[in-house]
């Protein structure tokens, strides 16, 4: 039988072991989190699975309330949490365009300092500047706004070849047309679509950076001459027959069902779009397949008419997180925030996002052998890039852009001119200058 004294040191121990862990625990801190997230994606239990919930485990003292918004549903959120002062802890952002006011007001912190000696890490471009002046977002990757995707198989059964001219590509339409094709495909129902993956590379083609910088400094104006033109050889794509209007009724998901089932042989988006086409790890289906990836290329849009740049597409730094400015410097919650963001730009789950979304990392570290055959296409997609342009909404703000916007769709529609368009445009980028 054990002593007394045996029994107490036992249970002394027991009561040591439950206790003293949670004694010298770090106290847990709550962050909130407005994330921009497609349940849908191939890629979307992977990313819940291996970025999120792996980050709870890792850091168990960190509660992470997350909320995920997806296409408009979130930039409405976004601008009512800044509207009313409530701006998350954490918060998805753009190097421009629709953060613009994030940025711009000073709503989210300068992110250099708390890089330090990690900005190694990362490839310089994607630590520039951005919108207001500072590294308000560690972004994830480099984008390009503008891709040509091209289903190979499909042209060469009907007997055509890749276009290196926008007139190869007229030439197209009435074969495509009598064998119940479309020419280019876009999922346009969203009126930001065409300006970011479309005319935004034809204003770089045919008006250009320098142009643009003039025009935002009030040295030149929309109704010039070069951008009237740009709208103009828009609206002829359709009078073409290389754009249709059902464009404007295709949601953002559902054209890429129509492009994965040969509906037209071209697509134009984002280098983004890639990542709706590969594998899903759930149910280990892909629209578009493996073994048929091949069959597929991503370019660039032919020669234009009167181009200035030749082989040139719109791009961006890309997305990533900010961190909201009212969170007290050297505290323990900006110390959460800031492990938070390292994360979510960190080399696993950078390369996660090269596997699952093909995602070109911002990282220097980052590679993998684990890679579907359009993710490699992606890739080298950027060879066919001579000279990278600026994306509109990047640029200018949202006032300045939305006419554009639903300009481009009134055009399309038939509702509008190039020249109502412009110079909608130009009163509003006069009232924003004037506010300057």
């Amino acid at each position: 039988m054990l002593k007394k004294s045996t029994l107490l040191l036992l249970a002394l121990l027991l009561v040591s072991s439950v206790f003293v862990p949670t004694m010298f625990a770090e106290e847990p801190i709550r962050i909130s989190v407005l994330n921009y997230f497609d349940l849908t994606s191939p890629g979307a239990e992977r990313e819940l699975n291996e970025v999120w919930y792996e980050f709870s485990v890792r850091n168990p003292h960190i509660i992470v309330e997350r909320e995920d918004l997806f296409l408009e549903p979130f930039h409405q959120k976004t601008e009512a949490y800044a509207a009313a002062d409530r701006l998350p802890d954490v918060i998805y952002m753009w190097p421009g365009g629709r953060s613009t006011s994030l940025h711009t007001l000073g709503l989210v912190k300068d992110l250099r300092p708390l890089l330090g000696e990690d900005a190694k890490y990362y490839k310089e471009a994607v630590l520039a500047p951005q919108a207001g002046g500072f590294l308000a977002e560690l972004p994830q990757t480099m984008t390009s706004s503008h891709a040509l995707y091209v289903n190979m198989a499909l042209l060469d059964s009907l007997g055509l070849a890749m276009p290196e001219t926008y007139e190869d590509l007229v030439a197209m339409v009435p074969v495509l047309k009598a064998n119940g094709l479309d020419t280019i495909l876009m999922g346009a129902q969203d009126d930001w679509v065409i300006q970011s993956c479309l005319f935004s590379m034809i204003v770089g083609r045919l008006v250009g950076d320098e142009k643009l910088n003039q025009i935002l400094a009030g040295e030149a104006k929309f109704t010039d001459p070069e951008f009237v033109g740009a709208l103009e050889f828009y609206a002829k794509m359709y009078e073409d027959g290389v754009l249709n209007r059902k464009i404007m009724q295709t949601s953002y998901a559902e054209v890429n069902g129509l492009f994965a089932t040969g509906r037209a042989p071209f697509l134009v988006d984002g280098d983004w779009k890639t990542s709706n086409f590969l594998t899903d790890q759930t149910t280990g289906e892909a629209l578009i397949p493996v073994d048929k990836q091949h069959e597929f290329k991503m370019t660039i849009f032919p020669a234009i008419p009167g181009e200035i740049n030749k082989a040139s597409s719109s791009g961006v730094v890309g997305v990533g997180f900010g961190m909201n400015a009212k969170i007290e410097a050297g505290s323990a919650k900006e110390a959460a925030a800031w492990e938070l963001i390292k994360w979510l730009q960190g080399p696993e789950v950078q390369k996660m996002r090269l596997e699952t979304a093909g995602t070109i990392p911002s990282r220097v570290d980052v590679t993998s052998d684990n890679i579907e055959p359009l993710v490699v296409e992606r890739i080298r997609y950027y060879e066919d890039i001579m000279v990278t342009t600026e994306v509109l909404d990047n640029i200018f703000v949202g006032e300045v852009y939305t006419p554009i916007n639903i300009g481009l769709q009134e055009i399309g529609l038939g509702f509008a001119t190039p020249m109502e368009v412009a110079e909608r445009t130009q009163e509003a980028f006069d009232a924003w200058f004037a506010r300057q």
